[in-house]
């Protein structure tokens, strides 16, 4: 009896890049953040996201509840005083991002969350945990670290874990599965003389592939996507070649036990 086929499930992935008003995700806020969805076979573009964000304070993160105890109306009102995110002039100024810009055409945190995992959702193309997609990016840590800071805020860790592949950690936390463009980029040009630094522009200029506005969220996601392709591409070349049949011969008949 012949054995019955199944099918080739679809891989896919989700390209990330933020904006953001400093490099600590702990206390800077996330500004803007674009997204491709691509299939991992083909790299056919899927989906596209990209919006700012509105200016937003520090949320709690929940914990055990605390013990009601009497308080006077100013601790009261210190309590429930707001503490507002970080936006470091310096940041606003790389990205060219403002704070007008963001109140006028910000999305609110939550909105965007949910929408971040609408879009994960619906460009999953089969089912099973392993069909969940993965991060792409550049310099992806820096953007995960937002992302789950995002998640946190808007408090849906469990529906971000639900959507994305990736672990729990030591210490029960959500981890999403990424690759790093960097550790490709240094996979396949370690060994060009020319490429000295892994910026994606300059990476993007050696790879021939333009990089119209650089800090940029979307126009960052349309790059690092690229040069992914381009990577998986040069990765896929020997495709015909079987590695499994490449055995090293054997140099001794008969081991020791």
């Amino acid at each position: 009896m012949a054995t019955p086929k199944t099918e080739q499930g679809i891989y896919t992935a989700v390209v990330l890049d933020f904006e953001t008003g400093g490099l600590d995700c702990t206390r800077c806020a996330c500004t803007q953040i674009a997204m491709q969805a691509v299939r991992l076979d083909t790299f056919e573009v899927l989906g596209r996201y990209a919006n700012y964000i509105a200016p937003y304070d520090r949320q709690p993160l929940g914990g055990a509840p605390k013990r009601k105890v009497l308080k006077t109306r100013r601790e009261i009102e210190q309590e429930s005083a707001s503490e507002p995110m970080d936006y470091e002039a310096a940041a606003l100024n790389y990205t060219d991002i403002t704070m007008e810009l963001l109140r006028t055409r910000g999305i609110p945190l939550k909105q965007v969350a949910s929408e971040v995992i609408d879009f994960a959702r619906k460009h999953t193309l089969s089912k099973g945990a392993r069909y969940k997609p993965v991060l792409i990016g550049q310099n992806i840590p820096f953007d995960a670290g937002f992302l789950q800071q995002m998640m946190a805020y808007a408090g849906l860790l469990k529906e971000f874990a639900q959507a994305f592949a990736g672990t729990t950690d030591f210490y029960g936390n959500f981890q999403p599965h990424y690759l790093d463009t960097i550790d490709l980029a240094r996979l396949c040009l370690a060994a060009d003389p020319q490429v000295t630094s892994f910026k994606l522009e300059l990476v993007a200029e050696r790879l021939g592939i333009e990089l119209d506005d650089a800090h940029d969220a979307d126009a960052d996601v349309t790059a690092t996507r690229e040069v992914a392709a381009l990577y998986s591409c040069r990765l896929r070349q020997d495709r015909d070649t079987d590695v499994s049949q490449q055995r090293t011969p054997k140099t001794r008949d008969h081991f020791k036990i």
